[in-house]
């Protein structure tokens, strides 16, 4: 167990507070900063992206749009439309621009998605990104497929395929790696569950973390937009936010038919872009910038394979593998994953996202992020500090029973 002073008891009561309000979800670093003004917020461990993409984007945005002046454009001038943006992109995905809708993030697409297109019944494998079976509209079945954590809660394909075809749903939900254990499915078992399942209307595969994973040395991305056109039932999710770091402009992509983007322009998704987030996308599809970014998206995953190895040592606890810039650890027994995500926050500044929420998920677990490798050290010093005294506490409260 872990004891606070009564002061830190109220803080620990006010989170909790606050996590509530925001449901499925975590509170914003900013709502915390709002309502605990006591607590010193060092490391946002929370929320999932890359700090050297954001770093680079901030260094082409000083550059290019506040040195300039250019940002009166972007404050006084109307965004351009919805196929404007995704014309913008074609080139440098390689896919028509028929195929490619624009969201005001991924979360945006989600929605739009889930309640244009899923009408009879949903698969959604758990524990996974609430906003999928959240979204669900009145009178669609949901059908939970529960991943196994005897598995590390990793997709078992010949299973899955067989699920489905037993169920006959209309649409399915695979986020590649999985929200929030990490686990990767390669790119040719989702083209055999593509092959195996062709009377699935919707087969929904978001990538919102897909420039983390990889299948080789060379760390190359294995996206599946691809394969956009050969598999008319395909509908690619990709939230910028992540991979990026660049969460508060609100940027992502959906690939999909050229009929559902038509449906989705027609149904009120024509100016859902703000003048930042438009000059992100035309910045995305530079080579200039697409070239530096690489560089930091390869230096940010061998950090965070570094960060993950380094977990792994830490007594105590249990890290699931994961091939994303996050990972999801299981507490020791005796110790309540809010308390510990309290005390992380409360006595090192460091926010971690507790999973009490996730449907799926058994036993006590927190999902923590990788950040920079600085930020990586004192996290895995404060982990292994607030462990020490727990487990010290506990140590003494059975020699005293």
């Amino acid at each position: 167990m872990i004891n606070f002073t009564p002061a830190e008891r109220q803080i620990v009561l006010q989170l909790e507070r606050l996590k509530r309000q925001a449901g499925s979800h975590s509170p914003s670093i900013f709502t915390l900063r709002q309502k605990l003004a006591d607590v010193d917020i060092k490391v946002d461990a929370c929320f999932l992206s890359n700090p050297y993409a954001t770093e680079l984007f901030i260094e082409y945005f000083n550059r290019e749009i506040l040195e300039t002046g250019r940002m009166r454009d972007l404050m006084e001038c109307y965004p351009s439309q919805n196929r404007v943006i995704a014309e913008t992109l074609a080139d440098f995905l390689r896919v028509d621009r028929r195929r490619i809708f624009i969201g005001n993030g991924a979360i945006e697409i989600i929605q739009a998605v889930i309640h244009n297109f899923a009408r009879r019944k949903v698969i959604i494998n758990i524990p996974t990104f609430s906003s999928y079976y959240e979204y669900v509209k009145p009178g669609v079945e949901v059908v939970f497929n529960l991943l196994k954590k005897e598995d590390h809660y990793e997709l078992d394909v010949d299973e899955y395929i067989s699920m489905v075809k037993s169920h006959q749903p209309d649409t399915i939900v695979l986020i590649n790696p999985n929200n929030p254990n990490g686990a990767y499915t390669k790119v040719s078992a989702i083209q055999r569950i593509l092959e195996e399942l062709p009377f699935v209307e919707q087969v929904i595969v978001d990538e919102s973390f897909i420039h983390f994973a990889y299948e080789d040395e060379s760390y190359g991305l294995m996206s599946l937009s691809h394969l956009a056109s050969r598999y008319p039932n395909l509908v690619v999710v990709k939230s910028m936010s992540k991979d990026f770091g660049v969460a508060g402009i609100r940027a992502g992509y959906g690939i999909m038919s050229p009929d559902r983007v038509e449906t989705l322009l027609a149904n009120g998704y024509l100016w859902n872009s703000n003048g930042l987030a438009e000059y992100f996308f035309r910045l995305y599809a530079r080579e200039d910038f697409a070239r530096r970014y690489e560089e930091v998206r390869i230096k940010y995953i061998l950090e965070n394979l570094q960060f993950i190895s380094r977990l792994k040592q830490v007594e105590g606890i249990k890290v699931y593998p994961s091939m994303a810039n996050f990972v999801l650890i299981e507490l020791p027994a005796g110790i309540r994953s809010a308390d510990f995500v309290a005390k992380l926050l409360i006595t090192y500044g460091i926010y971690v996202r507790v999973c009490d929420d996730k449907i799926g998920l058994e036993g006590q677990f927190i999902r923590l992020a990788s950040r920079s490798s600085i930020e990586n050290d004192y996290i895995l010093q404060s982990i292994s500090a607030c462990l020490d005294f727990s487990l010290v506490k506990e140590l003494e409260n059975e020699q005293v029973d």
